[in-house]
């Protein structure tokens, strides 16, 4: 049976924490927008590709700023265009499972004052992505959690992200 490409946009709320002793532990709200491809080679499981843009949002502590002083503001936003390739299971039920590797560049980093002199963020990130999409065509509630694998912080100690994401998406063609 010939299945086609089927493309879609997006929408997501992000919650997003950073790992580390320089950065406040809770999660903070960002957003995610974009589209993605996928091809379903059964009704079991296919590939889906995506470009997103990703805003996230942390802030870093008071140890932090006790090291640089007033040099910058503790709230960072951290704008990245995140490219997830995911593998697709149960792709023509009710529900879909999603997983796969997350390559995201940063756009970027909210400059400061200090960040004029250094970035305090490498410039790529490396996570890995679970989660369930709703389908109720055309339109697909989706949940998932982002794990970061890479040391994102230029300054200081290693810093890890992690995400939750809760969004909508509607089905072009």
């Amino acid at each position: 049976m010939f299945r086609a490409i089927s493309f879609r946009s997006k929408s997501r709320a992000n919650l997003t924490k950073i790992d580390s002793q320089s950065y406040d532990n809770s999660f903070e709200l960002g957003f995610q927008v974009g589209g993605f491809a996928y091809y379903d080679f059964s009704d079991f499981i296919g590939i889906q590709a995506e470009v997103l843009f990703n805003q996230t949002n942390t802030k870093v502590t008071d140890e932090f700023s006790d090291v640089f002083g007033d040099a910058f503001d503790k709230d960072k936003t951290l704008n990245y265009i995140s490219v997830p390739l995911l593998l697709r299971l149960n792709s023509g039920g009710l529900i879909t499972i999603n997983a796969g590797p997350q390559f995201s560049f940063l756009a970027d980093g909210n400059e400061t004052v200090l960040a004029n002199g250094k970035k305090l963020f490498k410039d790529t990130d490396f996570s890995a992505v679970a989660g369930l999409e709703l389908n109720l065509h055309p339109v697909i509630i989706s949940a998932r959690y982002v794990w970061g694998f890479s040391d994102i912080s230029d300054v200081g100690e290693e810093a890890n992200s992690h995400q939750i994401q809760l969004g909508v998406g509607l089905r072009l063609f």
